[in-house]
């Protein structure tokens, strides 16, 4: 099928396409009717409880005489508040995300010789199989970073001669080759992108060992393979905050899901990354940087605060930037009062805002985030509050750090990629049952039309 793209649907398929949309509505007011929780949500968008998990915790509210409350936002992973995890490991001036990711596979902070360990087993499984990369990557660029992501990991299958072994340390091995390989697939593919369809030059560099995932990640990007700590601490800090955010979110939810089938590693995280890559999930920092671009754009003086509002105004009702009626970054299906992801990251972000001379951006940021809450209360019923979550700021730091917009979303899933092996390890040690949910049938039944009576 290579190169059969078309550049217009067949006007049969456009008549099909009206079928299915005709015959494929159904009633909103039925999923009151039938108190149906449409995307597992109730009215308010608080999730329907259908898990169990040790690995994660998300709080956004308290019980104060027995009513819930909001509160500011609070992530534990594995009991321990990111807080505490953050200002551990910044406090002792290393990288977090290894020891994140021992974290929340193993359940316990990891001793020095144990994350030596960890870290020397993430090092060495970093190379890939021989010609994997000429074959599975140069040979077949694509514009989507995900999707080659995803291909990549299905391909992998065929070079593991225990790749249907579901058993709990086989799967971890594969969990672990997964986390080390993710930041070379995902490079190597923009490189290929870039040289073959951007007609940019082509480097390849080859991934280091005794390094963490943050510093090879600008290493495999960058032509000289250079980076200052603070870039590398940044990243490695953002990695941190987006590893594991509880069993509910789509793509985790996704990973518990299709692990409940009994079906293999990499069919379950080709699952995940497909459900990342949608831009109601993983791909929304891509749509704040291009937000935050139209509003530049379109403001000639980014400090007043009564144009701000108004062009927020405009974002809302529909009439700028997208036409969506969103305003992307602000508003979480959890949390309330404040994303702590975000809080944390905002310090950092106007740190590395200072040093690569994007004080003026940082502060239009901070100008939104102030005031988008407000705009949105004017015209919209807030049930828990709305503030910045961590999308807010994430795609600005990848921007600033020189990332291509192709890599923002990979990048979550190099960080998420541990939360979803500590999932689908949770849900095969506990031999759940097969994830089924209930659909309800509306359509009346109907008796068999002979094909001569058809209309």
């Amino acid at each position: 099928m290579k190169n059969s793209h078309v550049s217009a649907l067949p006007e049969e398929i456009r008549k099909m396409a009206e079928l299915c949309t005709k015959n494929g509505k159904i009633d909103p007011s039925l999923y009151t009717t039938y108190n149906v929780k449409r995307g597992l949500r109730d009215l308010q968008g608080k999730g329907v409880l259908t898990g169990l998990t040790e690995i994660s915790e998300i709080q956004s509210s308290k019980m104060i005489d027995g009513t819930e409350v909001p509160c500011e936002g609070d992530l534990y992973y594995r009991g321990y508040n990111i807080k505490d995890l953050v200002n551990g490991f910044l406090a002792d001036d290393r990288y977090g995300f290894e020891e994140t990711a021992y974290l929340l596979l193993f359940g316990d902070l990891p001793g020095k010789e144990q994350l030596e360990d960890f870290q020397a087993i993430l090092g060495k499984y970093r190379t890939l199989p021989v010609n994997f990369v000429t074959d599975m990557i140069l040979k077949n660029p694509s514009p989507d970073m995900m999707n080659t992501l995803s291909r990549s990991v299905l391909t992998l299958y065929a070079y593991d001669d225990r790749a249907n072994d579901t058993s709990i340390p086989n799967v971890l091995r594969q969990c672990l080759q997964l986390m080390a390989l993710f930041p070379v697939l995902s490079v190597y593919g923009y490189q290929a992108y870039s040289h073959y369809l951007k007609g940019e030059s082509l480097f390849i560099h080859k991934p280091l060992e005794n390094c963490s995932t943050a510093e090879n990640i600008l290493h495999l990007l960058r032509p000289d393979g250079k980076y200052t700590q603070l870039e590398a601490r940044i990243l490695d800090l953002a990695l941190v905050l987006q590893a594991e955010h509880g069993g509910g979110n789509n793509s985790t939810f996704t990973t518990h899901v299709v692990s409940s089938s009994g079906t293999d590693t990499y069919s379950v995280i080709a699952a995940s990354l497909g459900s990342l890559k949608g831009p109601k999930h993983g791909g929304a920092n891509i749509k704040v940087v291009q937000m935050l671009e139209n509003i530049k754009e379109n403001l000639s003086d980014w400090s007043d605060d009564d144009a701000i509002r108004d062009y927020l105004r405009k974002l809302l009702a529909g009439e700028a930037f997208d036409h969506s009626g969103l305003i992307y970054g602000m508003g979480h299906a959890v949390y309330s009062l404040s994303d702590p992801r975000a809080d944390i990251f905002k310090s950092f972000v106007e740190e590395l805002s200072k040093a690569k001379g994007y004080e003026k951006e940082y502060a239009l940021y901070a100008k939104i985030e102030k005031l988008a809450p407000q705009v949105i209360a004017e015209k919209r019923k807030i049930y828990k509050g709305v503030s910045a979550n961590v999308d807010f700021y994430s795609g600005f730091v990848y921007h600033m750090l020189g990332l291509p917009q192709e890599l923002f979303t990979p990048i979550f899933a190099i960080a998420r990629i541990a939360g979803w092996s500590a999932h689908r390890l949770e849900e095969l040690v506990n031999e759940g049952k097969i994830i089924r949910p209930a659909y309800k049938a509306i359509l009346p039944h109907r008796d068999y039309t002979a094909m001569e009576h058809r209309g």
